[in-house]
């Protein structure tokens, strides 16, 4: 018997019990789409958290207060109050820097009219722009002027003006908004970034930070200073720099700790990055266990078949055919069964991962990879289990199968 020949009665077997192929295969179907959906959600999420981030400014350096520690207990990072207006004059710009930008902000009720929302509102300068590539859809945004005399205006997300008139495309240029029970000019609305979630830089309003420091916060102190390097090549230098003129501005000694934190922006991306693909690997993993349940039920139910079709495996053996004949003609039949149920949970993982985020109003990403090595482990597993159960039927003695009942 050829292998052609041992292919068409596997098949011909498995039609025979349609129903029991088909219970068969389903561990194999919900293994396989398990590992695509989650793996195709992981990866999404890996580039949306990757995009969100590089979104956040190109070069981006930020300088952060400290940890404080009184009695030999910490505070957490920023727990300090040690950066100031005085602090971003120190900062040279020149061939590393490019640009830099006081930065605080908190939340607060914004009301236009019978429009009311929170929202984040954030205290920077005309630097800003630059640093987080802001573009502006319409009006301006802030400049040196603006900050220079405590400017009661804004500039909105978005967002913001979806929220406070019903319609994104509403013109609020000129309008007066209340902050905390303060008037505000809108000056300009920036351009979707499409952003969302806590990162979102459309659901947030733009002021003077002289103006958000005396009308709103009420202290002098910033929650960071934005930098950003010249180029990618000038980061490190630009930090080296900027840690300088940080320790003579807070007059640090040396052998004193900063008082002060830098954080790369290459450096957050590639954590955030570490923990997503780690989380992949882990939703993936997860998902595997359910493709060893499918490879142990094709191997169980294979053993039945054996049980159930004895005397068949008798008669051929009676007739000639070889214990080769009977290995392939059962291995066949498991990895058929394994590679049918990796190949349709192909299609509904996809279709899966795609609905899930659709869902989640997340992207989703489903690489060639993912899929091959789903596949390929598939039809792995299917030789790996159909293994015990062929040799098994290979080694009965015909005259033993003959007698079986």
């Amino acid at each position: 018997m050829n292998f052609l020949e041992s292919i068409r009665i596997s098949i011909r077997a498995l039609r025979a019990n349609k129903l029991r192929s088909a219970l068969t295969m389903l561990g194999m179907i919900i293994g396989v789409a398990a590992v695509i959906a989650m793996v195709g959600i992981g990866n999404g999420a890996t580039a949306q958290i990757t995009s969100q981030i590089q979104g956040l400014g190109s070069n981006l350096l930020t300088v952060s207060p400290g940890q404080s520690n009184s009695g030999g207990v910490k505070g957490g990072a920023g727990s300090l109050t040690t950066l100031t207006i005085t602090d971003l004059a120190k900062i040279q710009v020149g061939t590393a820097v490019k640009a830099a930008a006081p930065y605080t902000d908190n939340d607060y009720q914004v009301v236009y009219g019978a429009g009311n929302t929170l929202t984040q509102i954030s205290g920077t300068n005309e630097s800003y722009q630059v640093i987080k590539n802001v573009t502006i859809a319409s009006g301006r945004f802030i400049t040196k002027e603006d900050v220079d005399r405590n400017a009661r205006v804004a500039v909105l997300g978005p967002t913001v003006v979806t929220n406070l008139m019903g319609d994104p495309n509403a013109n609020i240029i000129g309008k007066t908004i209340k902050i905390k029970g303060v008037p505000f000019q809108v000056i300009g609305v920036t351009t979707s970034t499409g952003s969302t979630g806590f990162m979102s830089s459309d659901d947030m309003i733009l002021a003077p930070i002289t103006t958000v420091q005396e009308r709103l916060i009420g202290r002098k102190t910033l929650r960071s200073i934005l930098i950003s390097a010249t180029s990618a090549n000038e980061i490190q230098t630009a930090q080296d720099e900027i840690t300088l003129d940080m320790r003579r501005a807070h007059k640090i000694k040396d052998g004193q700790a900063d008082d002060f934190t830098i954080q790369n922006q290459a450096d957050v991306l590639a954590s955030m990055q570490g923990v997503t693909q780690t989380l992949t690997m882990l939703l993936g993993g997860i998902a595997g266990i359910s493709l060893l349940v499918g490879g142990i039920g094709i191997m169980n139910i294979m053993l039945v078949s054996v049980t159930e079709r004895t005397r068949e495996i008798g008669i051929r053996k009676a007739i000639g055919a070889k214990n080769n004949d009977i290995l392939s003609q059962f291995l066949i039949e498991a990895i058929a069964l394994s590679i049918l149920g990796g190949g349709i949970g192909i299609i509904l993982g996809s279709a899966g991962s795609t609905l899930i985020g659709s869902a989640l109003k997340m992207s989703t990403s489903i690489s060639i990879t993912s899929v091959l090595v789903a596949f390929g482990f598939s039809a792995a597993i299917g030789i790996i289990f159909g293994v015990f159960p062929a040799r098994k039927a290979a080694s009965m003695d015909p005259i033993d199968a003959l007698r079986f009942e």
